[in-house]
C-alpha cells in the first residue's frame, strides 16, 4: 500500500518536542490507511496528553479523527486548569528533588523512588494527578489523560517551569504538606512532643508542627529559614522569567 502525505505544524509549547530548526516548519508525515489522528501525532514525538485543539484542514477535530491524505493539521496545546482547582501531582521516580519542591509549596504530590511506570500510570488515572515526568514515552501510554513533560533538567528550574505553564503562582501555600511524605502539616502542642525534642529545641522554640501523616515534627529552625531563602530565589525566578517574556 502505498503510503499517504498529511501536514503537520505544532503551535506554543508544542514546539518544545522539536529542534530549533524545525519549530516553525510545516512537518510532513507519511502514513499508510487512515489512522486515528492521535496516532500520527504521537509518531512525530508529541504526547497526546499535551494536546488541546486539532484543527484539520481549519475544522476543529478530536483524536478519533481519522487522516486523510493531503490534511493539513494544526495541533494547539492543552490549556492549563482552571485557577480554582490547583492539580495534585504523580511524579516520576527520577525527578524527586522536584517532588520535594512541590511538597514546599504546598501541592498534593505522590512520589516515590520504587514506582514502576506501570504503577504511575495507575495513580494518574486512578486519583486524576498529573504525571509530570522527563521520559516523554511514559505519556505516550494510551489510558493517561494528565500528564506533562518536563522541559528543563535543572530542579529549581523545572519547579518555575511548572508553576508557569500550569498558572499555579497564586496556589502556593509553603509549609502546608510534609517534604518527606506529603501528609498534612499540623499545629502540634509543645507539651505533647517536648519528649522527642533535642534540649537545644526544647529550650529556644516554642512552636512546633507534625505531620499527620509520618509524623516528622517541624519549627522554625534554621532549616526553616533556608527554605525561607529558597522561596525568595523562586520569586526572583519568576520575576527574571517574565521581564524576559
Amino acid at each position: 500500500m502505498k503510503p499517504h502525505l498529511a501536514h503537520f505544524r505544532f503551535h506554543g509549547c508544542l514546539k518544545d518536542f522539536f529542534p530549533p530548526e524545525q519549530r516553525e516548519d510545516l512537518i510532513s508525515c507519511r502514513f499508510p490507511g487512515n489512522p486515528a489522528i492521535k496516532d500520527p501525532i504521537e509518531v512525530l514525538g508529541v504526547p497526546h496528553s499535551e494536546v488541546g485543539a486539532i484543527r484539520v484542514n481549519q475544522v476543529p477535530k478530536d483524536f478519533d479523527y481519522q487522516l486523510q491524505p493531503g490534511d493539513n493539521v494544526d495541533v494547539h496545546p492543552r490549556h492549563p486548569p482552571p485557577p480554582e482547582y490547583p492539580p495534585s501531582f504523580v511524579v516520576d521516580v527520577n525527578l524527586g528533588k522536584l517532588a520535594r519542591w512541590l511538597r514546599l509549596l504546598g501541592f498534593d504530590t505522590t512520589w516515590r523512588n520504587d514506582l514502576d511506570d506501570r504503577e504511575i500510570v495507575d495513580i494518574s488515572v486512578g486519583e486524576s494527578r498529573i504525571i509530570l515526568t522527563r521520559d516523554r514515552r511514559l505519556l505516550f501510554r494510551r489510558d493517561i489523560l494528565h500528564g506533562y513533560w518536563i522541559r528543563s533538567d535543572q530542579p529549581d528550574e523545572q519547579v518555575v517551569e511548572i508553576l508557569e505553564r500550569l498558572a499555579l503562582w497564586q496556589h502556593i501555600h509553603p509549609f502546608r504538606r510534609c517534604t518527606d511524605c506529603n501528609g498534612l502539616i499540623q499545629v502540634i502542642a509543645k507539651e505533647k512532643i517536648a519528649h522527642k525534642l533535642e534540649p537545644l529545641t526544647r529550650k529556644y522554640y516554642r512552636d512546633f508542627f507534625r505531620c499527620s501523616q509520618c509524623g516528622k515534627i517541624y519549627w522554625r529552625g534554621s532549616h526553616y529559614d533556608n527554605l525561607m531563602k529558597r522561596l525568595q530565589a523562586l520569586n526572583h525566578a519568576r520575576d527574571h522569567h517574565h521581564q524576559h517574556q
